[in-house]
């Protein structure tokens, strides 16, 4: 199933932090990981979600 993006928010942040929410919930941190994700890792957790 296909699904389009209704809706990207991107927020400035400062101190490495790099995190990406879906519907309010965190998916993914790098604060968290301690590295930056690579676009598959970003759509995989999406899809999860």
């Amino acid at each position: 199933m296909r699904r389009d993006i209704d809706r990207l928010e991107l927020v400035p942040a400062s101190g490495g932090a790099f995190e990406v929410f879906k519907d309010g919930i965190l998916i993914y941190s790098k604060l968290d990981t301690g590295s930056f994700p690579e676009a598959s890792d970003i759509t995989a957790k999406l899809k999860q979600s």
